[in-house]
């Protein structure tokens, strides 16, 4: 493997902002940020979160956030997507914010409620109309879990159309959440049988922890074609340990590179810390970039 510089990319990374001042004064700082490949983010939300506030839960503020660590793509989704009952007027808005406000860089991701009975028609209204790439669920929240018989006709619709199923489990800590909350842990088994049945559907998971020493997270890698984003995985190097780049990485790692992707859940995580979850794990040129833009790309292409 050719390791790539951590302090060159810290500076192109963390540091593109101030890239217009260090030019003049600094070349080689300026020469490292263009030398930078953009990052594609796949795990963002616009609007307000229901609970608290948040810094850059302005769309315009997001953006300008996210550009100034040279992500040049970023996946949104909407938090009203989690409790509305009209998800047609969400998926609207949701549409027209990233057309109008994301300069270019957000791609919508509308979301339907299988619980809802004209739940289809949104999926065809999303495709057709609102010509989204793919769409987001969030189970738990909105009233549904995976055993859902509507979630096998979901899968089988969105391969038919060529989209991508983003699966949302949590948005946050549910040692967090408020108490009139009574969400029911969101399991694996019914996607796993969900997704073998199905095996063509193009499927990402978010904030997805899994268990590193049990089998929910190898399952989904060797038995499915599942993608998941890291801005969930905690603790030191843990992106590196997870897909056995770590120096003291042993055995079969429990998540090919290949399958994962760079994904910061902001503007509910600060956009630093989907960065530096690449900064602080041993990766090769080849490898940072696939998880910076690559396998996005692969992905949603």
């Amino acid at each position: 493997m050719t390791p790539i510089d951590r302090r060159d990319f810290l500076k192109a990374s963390l540091l593109a902002g101030a890239a217009a001042s260090l030019a003049s004064s600094a070349p080689a700082a300026a020469a490292a940020v263009g030398a930078s490949p953009g990052i594609i983010d796949t795990n963002v939300n616009l609007f307000q979160w229901p609970f608290r506030r948040l810094k850059y839960a302005d769309t315009s503020a997001l953006v300008a956030k996210l550009k100034k660590h040279r992500i040049i793509e970023a996946w949104a989704g909407s938090f009203e997507a989690l409790f509305h009952k009209d998800l047609s007027g969400v998926n609207e808005r949701l549409a027209s914010e990233c057309r109008e406000r994301g300069a270019g860089l957000l791609k919508p991701f509308g979301s339907v409620n299988l619980a809802w009975p004209d739940w289809e028609e949104e999926v065809r209204r999303c495709h057709e109309a609102l010509r989204m790439p793919g769409l987001r669920i969030y189970p738990g929240y909105q009233p549904f879990d995976l055993g859902h018989p509507g979630f096998k006709r979901l899968l089988a619709l969105v391969r038919e159309r060529g989209l991508l199923l983003q699966i949302a489990f949590g948005m946050e800590d549910p040692r967090v959440h408020h108490p009139a909350l009574q969400l029911v842990p969101v399991t694996v088994a019914p996607l796993l049988a969900a997704l073998k049945a199905e095996p063509k559907a193009k499927v990402q998971l978010l904030h997805f922890v899994g268990r590193p020493l049990g089998a929910d997270l190898r399952q989904l890698t060797t038995e499915t074609s599942a993608t998941i984003e890291f801005s969930r995985w905690e603790g030191n190097g843990a992106v590196g340990k997870l897909t056995g780049t770590a120096p003291d990485s042993t055995g079969t790692p429990p998540v090919p590179i290949d399958r994962v992707l760079f994904g910061s859940h902001a503007p509910f995580f600060p956009v630093e810390t989907a960065i530096l979850k690449l900064i602080e794990s041993p990766f090769s040129t080849a490898q940072l970039t696939a998880l910076m833009q690559g396998n996005a790309r692969r992905l949603l292409g």
